[in-house]
């Protein structure tokens, strides 16, 4: 027997194209697709807290780190903010208006902070032997600031200074055994440069070995010459160049 189907029914059956299942398709899948978006949207905050979290962490450990060199930088600073006032030669402290801050011996100015041995010492000429010696013939106490002394002093150490010759034995005078007259001289700042400069003029003028290397600058004592001294065109070496051939 052969039933035949009612088309209605098929239609509305198989047929795509009903427009209330496409409505109801569409609204399905419209909210699957908000859920989704939902759940992305919900993750990502959840991520960027993590990051906030990591870089907070982060930060954390840092700062101990930078605190140090913060402190260093203000240490430096300070210390830049000290030195000039040392560069000026500002005194350090006040101490009284007898105090002589530079006391003058022998062409030379002397610090009057320092003590009356080292004061002395700065003297071209005298070392710290010497000037230990000189204050023991003055009868002058060595700890005392040399600006603390009065003038009566003062003259009394320049007194003992021109004449170290008569005090000083001779292995302590810087001078030995004269050119011209042979005797033992100690010489204090301005006379050693002088003296020292007519003494090369003498060698020069007599020819003697000393006195030629003196005239052509090289070393007078022996040293050698080969890899020390070098100047001018002895650094480079010049080498002919060979003809060319055609």
């Amino acid at each position: 027997m052969n039933y035949k189907s009612n088309p209605d029914e098929n239609m509305s059956e198989d047929s795509p194209d009903n427009p209330e299942e496409k409505k109801s398709d569409e609204s399905q899948n419209k909210s699957n697709d908000k859920s989704e978006e939902s759940e992305i949207e919900i993750q990502e905050p959840d991520e960027n807290v993590k990051k906030v979290e990591d870089v907070s962490d982060d930060t954390k450990e840092i700062e101990p780190k930078d605190k140090p060199a913060e402190t260093q930088d203000k240490k430096v600073k300070a210390k830049t903010k000290e030195k000039p006032d040392e560069k000026k030669g500002k005194p350090k402290k006040d101490r009284g208006p007898d105090f002589k801050y530079i006391v003058r011996l022998s062409n030379t100015d002397v610090d009057g902070e320092k003590s009356v041995v080292y004061g002395l010492s700065s003297i071209k000429g005298i070392g710290i032997h010497m000037a230990t010696l000189i204050t023991d013939k003055a009868g002058i106490p060595k700890n005392i600031k040399i600006g603390d002394l009065k003038d009566d002093q003062i003259e009394k150490l320049q007194n003992t200074i021109d004449n170290v010759i008569e005090i000083a034995p001779a292995w302590m005078l810087n001078h030995r055994k004269n050119y011209e007259t042979g005797e033992d001289i100690h010489l204090i700042s301005s006379e050693i440069d002088m003296k020292l400069r007519d003494e090369i003029n003498i060698m020069k003028k007599i020819r003697s070995y000393r006195g030629i290397r003196h005239e052509r600058g090289l070393p007078v004592r022996g040293q050698r010459t080969r890899a020390n001294n070098r100047k001018g065109l002895a650094l480079g070496v010049s080498k002919k160049r060979e003809p060319t051939t055609k």
